[in-house]
């Protein structure tokens, strides 16, 4: 099975020209809070006859959450770290648009469909199709190649697609 830096190598070998990098520090977070998002619209912890607390939080994206950390323990314990805090960033932005009246359905729908388009473009300018098309897991691996990247971007740790 890959590792971490197999992953990040992999992902990075189509991540090379600096404005489909930009695209992607800017939009794979997008793209991550609104997939987020339109799966919170899932409401399972009423179709599961919870109420209350239990039944808001018990939904398509925290379900989707517990489905994707155990890919991120395996890669390593600060990818884990680094995103739960990508998730609990996310259920804030969430929650935050769910409560203030405007449409979540929406505003995840608009955002995911606007940043996947400029991902497209960013592929475009690239050269390259996105990893994914070869393999979905590189959706996983999106977020924490990002993360790498605007850190050192930054000045902080060393570049993952040099």
């Amino acid at each position: 099975m890959r590792n971490l830096q197999t992953f990040l190598a992999d992902y990075g070998e189509s991540h090379q020209n600096p404005v489909n990098q930009w695209v992607h520090i800017l939009c794979v977070p997008a793209i991550f809070v609104s997939t987020i998002g339109l799966f919170w619209l899932l409401p399972l912890g009423r179709w599961l006859g919870l109420e209350g607390t239990a039944a808001y939080w018990v939904n398509g994206g925290t379900l989707l959450a517990v489905i994707c950390m155990p890919f991120y323990l395996r890669m390593s314990l600060g990818m884990t770290v680094l995103m739960t805090g990508w998730l609990a960033a996310s259920l804030a932005v969430i929650v935050a648009v769910d409560r203030s009246g405007l449409s979540l359905a929406w505003s995840a729908a608009g955002v995911w469909l606007l940043a996947w388009a400029v991902q497209v473009w960013g592929h475009k300018v690239e050269g390259k199709k996105p990893s994914f098309v070869d393999d979905l897991v590189f959706l996983l691996v999106g977020p924490m190649f990002v993360s790498i990247e605007l850190a050192h971007k930054l000045g902080f740790g060393r570049r993952v697609s040099a």
